[in-house]
């Protein structure tokens, strides 16, 4: 068990501390089964996409592909021991949260049971393996399911502490805050993700979301649904009002095709393309270090 009052990063090989995270992506998959979206990629692959990932300065991925629909840590840690990228786990549910529960707790309405399940997910430091460094919950429609899911992963946060993030399709972030403010959570370990999402809500959605102390991920960077155009100038007047603080950006690379093996792009399109449009624009490199260094660092430092 961890000193009392020290500060770390829980990755797959093990805590580091927060001054090592480096460039992180704060929303990726390497590995992931989810039907039409699934990607069983050989390891190689990988090596080589994190591989350059890295050569473009990156340092570290947090991998937000949840426990039911990824493959094992082991996996994951092997693939950073070669590659010298640090990857960091997520604990929580995908949309149908009790396909990877025992029998005894496969109740939807024992809510404290899949509170405890989480915490000891997250908290067994008896196990040998390395506890999960995020809690993730999937894009939230309005189903009683769902709903409950948040709930659930919200009372976790309060009990660990650890960063919750949370994709928001259309408007529904602010929704999701109300939840989590009435379970108690601290919104400055939140992430509402999607910032980039295809509804384009009004930049005052952002701002709002922002005045509750909550980060916004703009986390589809590079998908060719998503208008650069649009999120560069949301970007913009975020930053001019002096939310860089509160800013993350990502690429959430999920399906078979979006590797640069299948001429797509890679996980170093941001560094390597969407910053060069930002200092282009006028961005300055601080601002860039707070939304790619600063801010995943303050978010997924732990005090234990």
């Amino acid at each position: 068990m961890p000193a009392v009052g020290v500060n770390q990063i829980m990755t797959v090989t093990g805590p580091i501390d927060p001054s090592e995270l480096g460039m992180t992506l704060l929303h990726e998959h390497l590995y992931i089964n989810q039907g039409g979206a699934s990607r069983r990629r050989n390891d190689d692959l990988i090596d080589e996409e994190m591989s350059r990932f890295k050569a473009e300065g990156g340092r570290s991925i947090v991998e937000l592909t949840l426990p039911g629909i990824g493959d094992p840590e082991e996996r994951l840690k092997a693939i950073s021991e070669r590659t010298g990228v640090q990857i960091v786990t997520g604990s929580g549910w995908y949309r149908n949260p009790v396909n990877r529960l025992p029998d005894s707790r496969m109740d939807p309405d024992r809510e404290d049971n899949m509170v405890e399940y989480l915490i000891d997910e997250i908290d067994d430091y008896w196990s040998g393996d390395p506890n999960p460094g995020v809690i993730g919950v999937d894009r939230l429609s309005v189903s009683r399911r769902e709903y409950w899911v948040l709930r659930v992963s919200a009372r976790a946060q309060v009990a660990t502490g650890l960063c919750l993030n949370t994709p928001a399709i259309r408007d529904r972030g602010l929704a999701q805050l109300d939840i989590l403010t009435e379970e108690g959570v601290d919104l400055s370990r939140v992430v509402i993700g999607y910032g980039h999402d295809d509804s384009y809500p009004p930049l005052n959605y952002y701002l709002e979301i922002m005045d509750t102390g909550a980060t916004v991920a703009f986390d589809n960077i590079g998908h060719p649904r998503m208008h650069e155009s649009r999120v560069l100038g949301v970007l913009l007047g975020l930053l001019e009002r002096g939310y860089r603080e509160q800013v993350v950006l990502s690429q959430d690379l999920c399906y078979d095709d979006s590797l640069a093996a299948d001429g797509y792009t890679d996980y170093a399109y941001l560094q390597r393309e969407f910053i060069p449009k930002l200092l282009e624009a006028g961005v300055g490199e601080k601002a860039i270090h707070a939304m790619t260094v600063e801010n995943p660092r303050r978010l997924l430092t732990r005090t234990m």
